[in-house]
């Protein structure tokens, strides 16, 4: 008897002499009964979201395949995005600070020493020297301004990630940015 559901009644399904003899046949091979298998029939349609009209391909080996392909294109994808954004993005900014840092020692060396010589003329510092403290203020206030470009450009780039909920599959992020968009980012990163 089928566990869970033996003090339930049988009912008559009208079904064809041929496709009944073949659902019998599948039932056996399967070894349930033939009111579990159609049940387990059903829950794995509703639990999979597919429709009994659905092809998935040949065999599971080709869907199988046919996944493995997709993992491996996600995969492509997430290292073109760290090699083309993550990582420029990090020498841009170490580039902006050392070319702006050699870009004030050129042009305000002296200014930037008297500044920090007038710092320790009045003795001996009472708290350990930083050179965060000796950033001269207009400097600051370019790298606050070059920041917050960032910030919006990043901020319009998270703006544009959507969620993709396939049929199959894990889901993941999609980037909807138009091909003019990303060049202009190029530009951006190239200029500062």
């Amino acid at each position: 008897m089928d566990k869970g559901y033996e003090k339930e009644q049988f009912t008559c399904l009208s079904i064809k002499v041929s496709i009944a003899k073949k659902y019998r046949r599948f039932c056996r091979t399967q070894g349930r009964s033939q009111s579990m298998a159609l049940l387990a029939m059903v829950n794995f349609f509703e639990a999979n979201g597919v429709s009994p009209e659905d092809r998935l391909d040949e065999t599971i080996a080709s869907l199988k395949y046919q996944m493995k392909r997709r993992f491996n294109a996600l995969v492509a994808i997430v290292r073109s995005i760290e090699k083309e954004q993550t990582k420029p993005t990090m020498a841009m900014l170490q580039s902006l600070f050392e070319q702006h840092l050699q870009g004030e020692a050129d042009g305000f060396g002296e200014e930037v020493m008297e500044f920090i010589e007038r710092k320790f003329e009045d003795g001996p510092p009472d708290e350990t020297w930083d050179e965060e403290t000796t950033v001269p203020r207009v400097r600051y206030e370019r790298l606050e301004e070059r920041m917050a470009a960032l910030k919006a450009d990043f901020s319009h780039v998270l703006d544009r990630v959507k969620v993709v909920k396939p049929s199959f599959g894990k889901e993941y992020l999609k980037l909807e940015l138009t091909r003019q968009e990303i060049e202009k980012y190029r530009r951006n990163i190239q200029n500062s």
